[in-house]
């Protein structure tokens, strides 16, 4: 088993969520069940995925919920476009967390293809 808290990648996807979770309080009401919680459960599903692989034994356990982790950022990329083109989040706030999830991807591909060469 390894520490995820090692993980600058864990550290990064815990604080994107963070900020989704912030940002998307102020949706809309009757988002609450819909837009709001689709972005949320895919920010937090980034690091959970980082976190239940950390826990399993071997190198191609962890590369596979490396693999789910990197399926959930590309949902949360989308579901920030979308809340920007509703008008849910301004541009500014956009570009922030658009270029966290793309860092966040480029991250999880790159442990993704070591733990794929090591296993």
């Amino acid at each position: 088993m390894r520490d995820y808290k090692k993980y600058d990648i864990w550290h990064k996807s815990h604080k994107f969520a963070l900020e989704v979770y912030r940002h998307t309080s102020s949706f809309p009401k009757d988002e609450i069940y819909g837009l709001r919680s689709q972005l949320r459960r895919a920010a937090a599903s980034i690091p959970t995925n980082i976190v239940e692989g950390a826990g399993r034994f071997g190198d191609k356990e962890f590369a596979r919920f490396i693999d789910i982790a990197i399926a959930s950022a590309c949902e949360s990329e989308y579901l920030l476009l979308l809340t920007k083109e509703l008008k849910y989040i301004d541009q500014t706030y956009f570009q922030k967390l658009e270029s966290m999830v793309v860092e966040i991807k480029k991250m999880l591909a790159i442990l993704y293809k070591r733990l794929k060469i090591d296993s």
